[in-house]
C-alpha cells in the first residue's frame, strides 16, 4: 500500500536514527544536496529519507517552496527533540567505548583563533593517547546540540537549551573589505564607514546582525551566506563588506580580503560549551582546564 505525502502515515515503527540524522543535516544545511554530501549519501536518498520521516510523523517538517529550505513550525519543534534523541544515543554508545577514543571539539568558524595551534600541540604533548579532533560544523552550536561533538568553541550569545558554557576570552571585531577597495588602505574604520555598502551576513553561525549598527545608520543592503568560505568569496569579489573578529584574520588570510580594526564595535565573547549532564568524554575536564590556561580565560559559566 502506498502512503501519500501529508497523510497520517503508518506510524513511527519503521523509523531509525538515520531518519533523524538526515532531518538534522537538512535543518543545518538548508539544502538537501549539501545535507546528502555531509551524510555521504545521494541526494535522492536524502530526499526519500526525509519524506519517509514526514510520512511517519504525519507532519510537514521542511518548507520546500524556496531554494534555501526552511523548517516549518512543526519542524522547528521537532528539531530539538531529534537532536536530544541522537545525542542520547551517541552518549550511550560512548559509555561502552574505550576511554581512548578521540575527543571531538567542534567550531563553526575560526576555531580558537590564534590559540588553535597551541591548544592542539599542548593537548597532543599532554595526552598522546587521546587524539583531539577539531571539526568545523556549520551550524549555530557547531554540532554540539545534536551530539556530533563533545565540546564546541562558540562565539556570541549561546541560547540553545541544554548547553553549559564557560567564557574563555573575548575577541576584538575587525572590518573585512575588498583588498583592492578604498577602505583597505585605512588604518582603522568605524561601523558607519561600512553602512553605505552591502554587508555579508553569515545567518547560520555568524555573530554579525544589522543590530550591530545604530538604528539611524544601519546598512540597507545585505548578502546572506551560510559559511565562512562563501562570506570570504563575497567580500573578495567586491560584492560586500563584512564584520568579523581577529580570529578570522588570524586563521583565514585571503589575498582578496583586507582586515581593518573597528573602533566602535563591541568585542565578541568566545565560549567553550558542552552539553549539560555527565561529560560525554572522560577527558573533557582536562580540555576545559587547558583551554582556560592557554587563553587566560575569564571564567564564568552559563546555560
Amino acid at each position: 500500500m502506498t502512503v501519500e505525502r501529508g497523510a497520517a502515515g503508518p506510524g513511527t515503527g519503521g523509523l531509525e536514527l538515520r531518519h533523524l540524522r538526515c532531518f538534522l543535516a537538512v535543518a543545518d544545511e538548508g539544502n538537501i544536496t549539501r545535507a546528502a554530501a555531509r551524510l555521504r549519501i545521494t541526494q535522492p536518498a536524502a530526499s526519500r529519507t526525509l519524506a519517509a520521516l514526514e510520512d511517519a510523523l504525519g507532519s510537514r517538517l521542511v518548507d520546500r517552496s524556496t531554494h534555501h529550505l526552511t523548517l516549518t513550525p512543526e519542524g522547528r519543534a521537532f528539531r530539538d527533540k531529534a537532536a536530544l534523541a541522537v545525542a542520547a544515543f551517541e552518549d550511550a554508545l560512548d559509555a561502552g567505548r574505550s576511554v581512548r577514543r578521540a575527543l571531538r571539539l567542534g567550531h563553526a568558524w575560526s576555531a580558537a583563533g590564534a590559540y588553535t595551534t597551541p591548544l592542539l600541540r599542548r593537548w597532543r604533548a599532554a595526552h598522546p593517547d587521546v587524539p583531539l579532533e577539531l571539526l568545523r560544523i556549520d551550524d549555530r552550536t557547531a554540532g554540539l546540540a545534536r551530539g556530533a561533538v563533545d565540546a564546541a568553541l562558540l562565539r556570541g550569545p549561546v541560547g540553545t537549551p541544554g548547553l553549559v558554557t564557560e567564557l574563555l576570552h573575548t575577541e576584538a571585531r575587525v572590518a573585512a573589505v575588498p583588498a583592492d577597495g578604498p577602505l583597505a588602505g585605512r588604518w582603522r574604520l568605524a561601523l558607519g564607514d561600512l553602512a553605505d555598502q552591502p554587508v555579508a551576513l553569515n545567518t547560520v553561525s555568524g555573530t554579525t546582525t544589522p543590530d550591530l549598527w545604530p538604528a539611524e545608520n544601519r546598512p540597507t543592503a545585505m548578502i546572506t551566506v551560510a559559511n565562512t568560505d562563501d562570506w570570504l568569496a563575497a567580500i573578495a569579489a567586491s560584492r560586500a563588506v563584512g564584520v568579523t573578529t581577529t580570529a578570522t584574520a588570524a586563521l583565514h588570510p585571503h589575498p582578496g580580503v583586507a582586515y581593518v580594526p573597528l573602533t566602535d564595535a563591541p568585542p565578541v565573547p568566545v565560549f567553550l560549551a558542552r552539553r549539560d549532564g555527565p561529560p560525554s568524554h572522560p577527558a573533557l575536564g582536562e580540555l576545559c582546564a587547558l583551554a582556560h590556561e592557554i587563553t587566560g580565560g575569564a571564567g564564568g559559566t552559563g546555560g
